[in-house]
């Protein structure tokens, strides 16, 4: 079809919408008539998309990626995901009114005392993070002939898997960097306070960072995270084998040492991610994390929490497949925006080094 057949077509398009609108049925009906004689004549089609050729954005994908979980991430117990309608923003801070020994009394005919309270905080700005999973035709068609085989899917799944990885390694780099805390909140092991010393005493370093937390909060913590290689160590010391041993227990999980840290959870990061060289590492390292973290709101006049993970609301999204003709593939692109922060350093303490 030639250009000008396109631009008139678009034109009578434009023409006939508005005719529909502002005048009467039988105006309508008679130009109606005129444009399909118009195209009958010329050999033009008009074409009009189908819902799906129309739809942007996948919704039964998108629910797919938004659903979807690798079950060794554990970024999100330090960093709460928090939907947000802007890609930027500042956070809304509260200080220590609520703490303070305020003069309230009031004479009478003397003026009532104010407080002041609330304030902006630190600015978070989300970033766009996207990949495109790619499925050939021919493994397609294969997959086709196999029942429960949904190539789809399985292309977003590790798409996302891929992008949440991604989150893990930076909300680790954010809680397990030294130079986040003040002094009174992080310490670095040595000797016989490392946990692979049989010496050591794991329990009485978690309470006391779980008391500094409340005397710079007011909260106490709830969420211990530790690295694989902490736990490995951590699950065989002979402070914790004798502490079970009056519970019925034959082995420690990180439920029961909650239960005996007087902690809400205690999480073991166990995601790894592959370096230039393709040796694996632990995302967590041999850090370990004691930290309040909750979601507050406005209306709970906030929470001293550790860090949320902001996330553009019904993100992420997966926009509908298209077809490669080069590549001979389909095409399942994902994207995300989003940006961990820690809000509230004084509410969380940081162990490095804490085996050798």
């Amino acid at each position: 079809m030639q250009l000008s057949n396109l631009s008139l077509a678009a034109g009578l398009f434009a023409a006939v919408t508005l005719i529909a609108i502002v005048f009467s049925p039988s105006i309508k009906d008679v130009a109606g008539r005129f444009i399909e004689s118009y195209m009958a004549n010329t050999g033009m089609m008009l074409y009009i998309m189908t819902p799906g050729q129309a739809r942007v954005i996948d919704p039964i994908l998108t629910t797919v990626a938004q659903g979807y979980q690798n079950a060794e991430y554990v970024g999100n117990a330090l960093f709460p995901v928090v939907p947000v309608d802007q890609r930027g923003g500042k956070i809304i801070t509260f200080g220590k009114e609520d703490f303070m020994l305020y003069n309230t009394g009031r004479a009478p005919g003397g003026s009532t005392k104010r407080v002041q309270y609330g304030y902006l905080g630190s600015a978070y700005s989300l970033e766009q993070h996207a990949l495109e999973g790619l499925v050939p035709f021919e493994i397609m068609e294969e997959a086709n002939t196999v029942p429960g085989i949904d190539l789809g899917k399985v292309a977003v799944m590790k798409t996302q898997n891929i992008i949440a990885l991604k989150t893990e390694h930076e909300q680790a780099q954010l809680a397990t960097n030294a130079a986040n805390y003040a002094a009174s909140n992080k310490a670095t092991l040595s000797g016989t306070d490392q946990w692979d010393d049989p010496a050591s005493k794991p329990a009485t370093q978690i309470a006391d960072a779980v008391s500094t937390v409340r005397s710079k909060t007011g909260k106490r913590a709830n969420t211990v995270l530790m690295g694989a290689a902490a736990w490995d160590v951590l699950k065989n010391h002979p402070e914790v084998i004798e502490r079970i041993k009056y519970t019925g227990r034959d082995a420690a999980t990180p439920e029961l040492l909650a239960n005996l840290w007087n902690v809400k959870r205690v999480l073991v990061g166990d995601a790894v991610y592959a370096d230039a060289a393709g040796n694996f590492i632990d995302v967590w390292g041999k850090s370990v994390i004691v930290a309040y973290t909750d979601v507050g709101s406005l209306q709970d006049m906030g929470l001293p929490s550790y860090g949320y993970t902001y996330q553009l609301r019904n993100h992420p999204i997966v926009e509908s497949a298209y077809q490669d003709r080069n590549q001979k593939s389909w095409v399942y692109p994902v994207t995300d925006e989003r940006s961990p922060v820690i809000a509230g350093a004084l509410a969380g303490f940081l162990y490095s080094a804490v085996i050798s």
